[in-house]
């Protein structure tokens, strides 16, 4: 089937001619040249570009974690390449939800522990078992990181990631170590949460086909945006195939 697209938000994140230049010694690597787009409340976007392109880069100037070398980010109209460091901080605890090709979880820990503690610092958490609910763990929520699948660990993973109700979910090559059955789950749990909870979401993706489940894909090659296309018809990760 096809899901219906949504009529374009207000502006969640803008980021504008933003640059980023990584010196090497005497080499200087120009990861990111003058890139320039707009990010709208409730939709889905794929970042789609070979290794090198500048997508994660990007994606993480977008979270906080690094910052351009020129340019200027924007969060609901606040330049946030102009805040303090605890400004920052705050913004990646509340506003941002990170998932990443490996899954980052605490083997000591259960599901819900890891996801809990997300919960524990946030403002307006749902609860820990509502966000392994979302991505269909209820029964495994008490099982150790080595008890689950890479499936399974990755949902665990997105379910921290929400559980913080942000504003904007950045997924890093979230299917990158899944087998290509696994990976189809992953991102319907992906294009559930964005639905269901109207999470802003972010994707990046050298998979050509996994741009067909978008709204926007944002085409990246060399450090710079090459094109910007709006998906007609949506597809459901079940009818995607690579």
């Amino acid at each position: 089937m096809a899901y219906n697209q949504g009529s374009i938000g207000q502006t969640v994140l803008g980021v504008d001619k933003v640059s980023k230049v990584y010196t090497m010694g005497e080499v200087k690597v120009e990861a990111l040249r003058h890139v320039s787009a707009d990010f709208y409340e409730g939709e889905l976007v794929v970042l789609l570009g070979t290794s090198g392109s500048g997508k994660s880069t990007l994606l993480n100037i977008i979270g906080g974690l690094d910052v351009p070398s020129e340019g200027r980010l924007y969060f609901r109209g606040k330049e946030m390449t102009a805040a303090n460091e605890d400004d920052l901080t705050a913004y990646r605890r509340e506003s941002i939800g990170f998932v990443f090709q490996f899954y980052n979880l605490i083997s000591s820990l259960t599901a819900l522990e890891n996801v809990q503690l997300v919960t524990e610092i946030s403002p307006e958490p749902m609860a820990a078992e509502e966000a392994l609910k979302l991505v269909s763990l209820a029964d495994r929520m008490n099982h150790f990181p080595s008890q689950l699948s890479g499936g399974e660990q990755q949902r665990v993973a997105i379910a921290r990631a929400v559980a913080k109700r942000p504003e904007l979910l950045l997924c890093d090559e979230p299917t990158g170590a899944l087998d290509y059955k696994t990976g189809k789950l992953v991102l319907d749990v992906i294009r559930k949460v964005n639905e269901e909870l109207g999470t802003t979401t972010l994707v990046i993706t050298h998979n050509v086909s996994i741009a067909a489940m978008a709204d926007r894909v944002i085409h990246m090659r060399s450090g710079e945006i090459t094109e910007i296309e709006r998906n007609e018809r949506k597809l459901s990760p079940s009818e995607l195939s690579w």
